[in-house]
């Protein structure tokens, strides 16, 4: 059964003002809830008693009541929870708290991932003729590594983090080629600009964004989500990179794992060829 946590989460962008505040309050303080009546609820996140009802059938209880039953026999687990961060922390303690935001971030990412949109894309990257990965700031370390990952396949792929080098190479995809742009928020110009003369040469295009209605979803033939929630504390988006980089490496281990006798050559070439680089 889907958990209270990651129903916030898959609804977040249908909510209403009032409604977020109180899936906010509930993220953030989820063993509060048990102890808060439905006024004291209303009174911290500045809405009134018949937002929290209607939030609560939204989430498929009754009314208030059910809604903190239902967290109540979920409580014990806190892995959906992400946990704040203090000045009292020490680093070690930090590094426990990251761990969890980013297996926070790996569940949630598995709850919005579309299983047939997944398979669809790693098949479509696999017979690609060509792969272009698109990533701009954070996102451009992640299309580099999955450049890389699908190269040692010995697949035609290249990353790009040039914004001008983007559409110039999305102007001359064709048919068969395949665009990838990798963006967190899924508003980057540049990317969507991508995609778009990707498209328009023909390419099938592959966004991988977080969950949402972002712009880029326009441009996109095959939506792969993530689900991170970046924080001011967390600037350089490790949680997100980590859930996206874990797609790449889902999609390249399906090709691993169902490639072709050319494909096995492949990946011993590239490994014959790298030996000499160790010691």
């Amino acid at each position: 059964m889907e958990s209270i946590i990651h129903k916030i989460y898959s609804l977040y962008n249908q909510l209403g003002p009032g409604e977020k505040k109180i899936a906010d309050y509930i993220l953030r303080h989820p063993h509060d809830i048990l102890g808060t009546s439905i006024s004291d609820l209303a009174n911290n996140c500045g809405c009134g008693d018949a937002t929290v009802v209607r939030f609560s059938r939204r989430l498929g209880f009754e009314g208030y009541q059910g809604l903190k039953i239902g967290i109540a026999s979920q409580i014990g687990d806190t892995s959906g929870v992400a946990l704040e961060i203090t000045k009292e922390d020490s680093c070690f303690n930090i590094f426990q708290k990251r761990i969890n935001d980013i297996s926070v971030a790996l569940q949630n990412t598995e709850a919005v991932l579309d299983e047939d949109e997944l398979q669809k894309a790693a098949q479509t990257i696999m017979k690609a003729k060509r792969i272009i990965i698109f990533g701009l700031g954070n996102s451009a370390a992640v299309a580099r590594d999955a450049a890389h990952k699908f190269l040692r396949l010995g697949l035609n792929s290249q990353s790009c983090s040039d914004n001008h080098l983007q559409a110039i190479i999305a102007s001359h995809l064709a048919p068969g080629d395949v665009a990838i742009g990798v963006s967190h928020s899924g508003s980057s110009t540049d990317i969507i600009e991508a995609l778009r003369l990707a498209k328009m040469s023909g390419a099938t295009t592959i966004c991988i964004t977080n969950y949402g209605s972002p712009p880029i979803l326009k441009e996109s033939d095959i939506k792969l989500f993530t689900k991170a929630e970046e924080t001011q504390r967390s600037i350089l988006a490790m949680s997100s990179r980590i859930a996206q980089l874990a797609i790449f490496d889902t999609i390249y281990t399906y090709i691993v794992v169902n490639a072709d006798k050319a494909a096995i050559e492949a990946i011993y070439n590239t490994e014959t060829a790298l030996q000499n680089k160790k010691s």
